[in-house]
């Protein structure tokens, strides 16, 4: 067996110890690093898979987005499990004021293992929330008003986020949407009131849609701030 060098050995060593959202990147970093020079020592060490190469020129595009929003948002490169179990790297467009919650609650998905389907800005499926939402998608930013009304919804200033759709479906009336999807509590990456990840974004003083009484909508997450960018419900 090939013995690592010195070099390789603290590089291996400081990816243990590095925060959990530098994890993914430089564990990457590191199996690149030892295949380059014939190592096979770390042929058992996963791959991480990239769910979105998206800049963030690129994920304001296709939409007519007023500057002074523009200049209030952040892309953030989050990593978290996939319901594979293999780790994956996307990227989420929210507003400035709440990167570090994002930050912390990406941090917190990733050490508890908290499955994540994929997390990729909108401007994929081309803007639409629905494409989106069946596709199982964790976004935030997304210039759109409220549903049936001329208000523009908090996604419209990135101040919202919604995860996994599909296991946390919006429910009205007995319309569930995404269309197909169910609100089964038994099922990984489904979010309660008992959740410790409801708990994490309700300590930075988010709110969670589904402590709603007219309506459920389980995915959802809104904080609302001092902000003079666009507001909504």
């Amino acid at each position: 067996m090939k013995i690592l060098s010195p070099y390789k050995v603290i590089f291996a060593v400081s990816v243990i110890l590095l925060s959990p959202r530098l994890f993914a990147q430089k564990s990457q970093e590191l199996i690149n690093y030892s295949k380059s020079d014939g190592n096979s020592s770390f042929d058992s060490i996963p791959e991480v898979i990239i769910d979105s190469h998206c800049n963030i020129d690129e994920a304001l595009s296709g939409q007519s987005i007023p500057e002074v929003v523009k200049d209030k948002l952040k892309l953030v490169t989050v990593s978290y499990y996939g319901f594979d179990d293999k780790i994956h790297q996307g990227k989420i467009l929210v507003h400035k004021e709440v990167v570090d919650d994002i930050i912390e609650i990406f941090n917190f998905i990733l050490e508890t293992r908290f499955p994540v389907e994929k997390v990729v800005p909108i401007c994929e499926y081309k803007w639409s929330d629905e494409e989106s939402m069946k596709d199982n998608n964790t976004c935030s930013f997304n210039y759109r008003f409220i549903s049936g009304t001329r208000i523009h919804s908090m996604h419209a200033s990135g101040l919202a986020v919604d995860i996994n759709p599909f296991q946390n479906p919006y429910i009205k009336n007995h319309i569930i949407l995404p269309e197909g999807a169910s609100y089964d509590t038994t099922k990984r990456g489904t979010l309660t009131e008992n959740s410790q990840l409801v708990k994490e974004f309700k300590k930075r003083g988010w709110t969670w849609g589904g402590d709603w009484e007219s309506l459920k909508d389980y995915q959802h997450f809104e904080k609302k701030i001092n902000t003079k960018s666009v507001t909504g419900k």
